[in-house]
């Protein structure tokens, strides 16, 4: 069998509203769990409980998602900024 290798480059990334994506997602982890919140009961009866957890905890990954993304975002426009700074005292 031998080594797969590809014959290409990999594409750049792809970039978009990286923010807005994962706070949406948070808020529909969220808002499922929210939904779910009144069958407590029946979820604990039937063994389901931890359908409620995993919302919540989809939830909760998304806020740390959501302060990771904004970071990015900042740290990626601080050094396009710099990048243009030096470039035009280059000129």
């Amino acid at each position: 069998m031998t080594k797969w290798t590809p014959t290409h480059e990999a594409p750049e990334p792809l970039e978009g509203p990286v923010v807005a994506t994962i706070t949406g997602g948070t808020i529909v982890w969220f808002v499922l769990f929210l939904a779910q919140l009144p069958f407590y009961v029946w979820y604990r009866d039937h063994g389901h409980l931890w359908w409620l957890w995993t919302c919540l905890a989809g939830g909760g990954l998304g806020l740390i998602g959501v302060w990771y993304v904004r970071k990015r975002d900042a740290a990626i426009k601080r050094h396009a900024a710099a990048k243009a700074a030096l470039d035009a005292e280059r000129r």
